[in-house]
């Protein structure tokens, strides 16, 4: 069988909000129906697009409907309690 045969994960980056994703955070605010994050970001690539993002201060979370994102807010929220306990 073929690898291409296989439905292959994609490659998941977390990582702090930067100046420069601020278009990219409207446009997830705008698909979930939601406000801007406020505070310090965490935000979820998977295949360099971005999918979801939190705020480690506050815990609200936007993410793109049309995809299954579930696991990466789960993700983002392991790593926002990392950074709010050290």
């Amino acid at each position: 069988m073929s690898a291409l045969a296989f439905n292959l994960a994609p490659t998941v980056v977390i990582r702090a909000a930067r100046g420069s994703d601020g278009p990219a955070l409207r446009r997830l605010a705008a698909l979930d129906s939601h406000e801007l994050l406020t505070g310090d970001v965490l935000v979820a690539e998977a295949d360099d697009q971005m999918v979801a993002a939190l705020s480690v201060d506050t815990g609200e979370k936007v993410a793109d409907p049309f995809v299954r994102t579930a696991d990466v807010v789960d993700l983002l929220a392991y790593r926002a309690r990392g950074l709010r306990t050290s």
